[in-house]
């Protein structure tokens, strides 16, 4: 980023505080779209933007071509930390830190999911709510995303934020919300 002006794109789904706040740093425009590589190339295209990704480490450069490559990814990094002159403890200091959670919860063939979507659409309508792929809550310094899984009859539950204990304790309120109101 340093070397040129980026538009980062990456999934809804994510490190997006991270991306994010290094973005606005080097005042870079930022997109996310719905989970998938397939979606992230749209956004990409869309938007012209020179490099996305996934939080798998899938990295899309279309310089090279449309497609997720961590092997690209490894390159990338090697190269960035080849000339900061640091060591990689050093460069990992100069990023955020954010933690994620990763929970689910089990539901079954009754549940009411726009039902849920809806009620957490009114009770935090102050907050910005993103309906790109499920539902992702912004707070101030965190968020929570609540995605049905098209495979399983669950919920997946993701937070962040910049503590692991605050990233748990979000999801697990989240999953408390949803088995009191289903």
């Amino acid at each position: 980023l340093t070397e040129f002006k980026v538009d980062v794109d990456s999934p809804l789904i994510g490190r997006a505080y991270p991306e994010l706040d290094i973005s606005n740093k080097y005042n870079c425009e930022y997109n996310s779209s719905a989970v998938g590589e397939v979606n992230v190339v749209e956004m990409m295209k869309k938007t012209k933007a020179i490099i996305g990704g996934e939080g798998n480490g899938g990295i899309i450069l279309p310089q090279l071509h449309y497609g997720r490559d961590a092997l690209l990814g490894i390159a990338l990094f090697l190269s960035h930390l080849s000339n900061s002159g640091l060591k990689c403890s050093d460069l990992r200091k100069t990023y955020p830190n954010y933690f994620m959670s990763k929970k689910k919860i089990e539901i079954d063939i009754n549940f009411k999911y726009n039902k849920m979507i809806s009620y957490f659409k009114t009770k935090y309508s102050t907050e910005k709510i993103n309906l790109i792929d499920g539902l992702k809550i912004d707070f101030s310094d965190y968020w929570v995303q609540l995605r049905k899984s098209n495979t399983e009859p669950i919920i997946r539950i993701y937070s962040e934020a910049k503590t692991q204990d605050l990233a748990d304790n979000i999801a697990d309120k989240f999953i408390n919300e949803i088995e009191a109101i289903s």
